[in-house]
């Protein structure tokens, strides 16, 4: 065996080489759930989330003056609701809900990332930016926040003037693969403006972060909400359904929203963000040691001497540069 083979070998043994990178892994990191510091994250999104359907879902229990509300009977349960959003409500509502969701980034972002959105936690998770404990237990306080602002909501509203309690219903004529879609498009949209709005690598960047991100909201709410009730959030949609006992389509508020998450977050950290690359690419799925944000591909370089060369031909010394994930660039000394 010649000596340069001898060397590749050996760089390969160190997983300087993709077909012996350590497969990617869903780390659970227990640790993460010891501290302090993350408990204290796990109550800001319940207070979060909380803030958020109370606000937001009550922007949705329309003038009281008016008289244009219909009963219906969904799931065994009568509901009042509204005969027809105005162009007004509709402006309400949106601007409720993206003002409710830049407050609370504003309020408890600095200590949990302000995500109060299992779509928005679920695209941290799949790009790995936290744990898988930390994700399971963020989604299920997020619902649980979400739950109890519904339920003060409904016992501060006088019964007749409920209506729905804010549940998220389609629209005439949308049926549930339409609405998936619509929910699909607009969190991929949120999401989206979730990950350029907090890229540390971006420099150009000015303004409010809560309002950019609240402004998404406002947009989407805008187009939406004659179709679905512009959800984008699955734990704003389970707190009034929950509470209301309203199940009608429910499952499209879970599809949708997190299908347009993970699909946000993968496109952005592979496509947009200032160090996408296909090495990143496939760092991302074959490394065990993968940092996101700071992502650089790692050189090493492997001085190679051929001994075994044809006859007649001089010796050479090459140069080998293999990058983390396996790409190799070569230069003749």
């Amino acid at each position: 065996m010649s000596r340069n083979t001898s060397i590749l070998e050996k760089a390969k043994q160190e997983n300087t080489f993709p077909e012996n990178l350590h497969k990617f892994r869903m780390l659970t990191s227990l640790d993460d759930i010891k501290s302090l510091r993350f408990w204290k994250a796990v109550a800001a999104e319940f207070v979060g989330t909380f803030i958020l359907v109370l606000v937001g879902c009550g922007s949705c229990i329309q003038d009281w003056s008016r008289e244009n509300y219909i009963t219906l009977r969904i799931n065994d349960t009568e509901v009042n609701l509204v005969n027809n959003y105005s162009s007004a409500d509709i402006v309400q509502i949106a601007l409720a809900f993206g003002l409710s969701v830049a407050t609370v980034i504003w309020i408890i972002g600095h200590v949990s990332g302000g995500h109060v959105n299992p779509a928005v936690t679920s695209a941290m998770l799949i790009t790995r930016r936290i744990s898988l404990a930390r994700a399971f237990l963020f989604i299920v306080i997020q619902l649980l926040g979400a739950l109890v602002g519904a339920w003060i909501l409904r016992l501060v509203t006088p019964n007749k003037r409920q209506e729905a309690l804010g549940c998220t219903l389609l629209g005439p004529g949308i049926d549930g693969l339409m609405g998936t879609g619509v929910e699909l498009c607009i969190t991929f949209v949120l999401v989206l403006t979730v990950f350029a709005a907090c890229d540390k690598q971006r420099k150009d960047l000015g303004g409010s972060i809560p309002l950019t991100i609240g402004l998404s909201v406002t947009m989407c709410h805008l187009f939406a909400i004659k179709f679905t009730g512009s959800s984008m959030n699955t734990a704003r949609s389970f707190g009034p359904a929950l509470v209301m006992g309203v199940w009608k389509d429910h499952w499209v508020y879970w599809v949708g929203p997190i299908l347009g998450g993970v699909l946000a977050g993968l496109t952005y950290d592979n496509v947009f963000s200032l160090n996408a690359s296909l090495q990143k690419c496939r760092a991302f799925f074959l490394a065990s040691q993968y940092d996101n944000e700071n992502y650089k591909a790692k050189k090493t370089k492997i001085r190679i001497i051929e001994e075994d060369l044809e006859e007649g031909e001089e010796t050479k010394g090459k140069e080998t540069i293999v990058t983390q994930i396996g790409e190799i660039k070569k230069t003749v000394t």
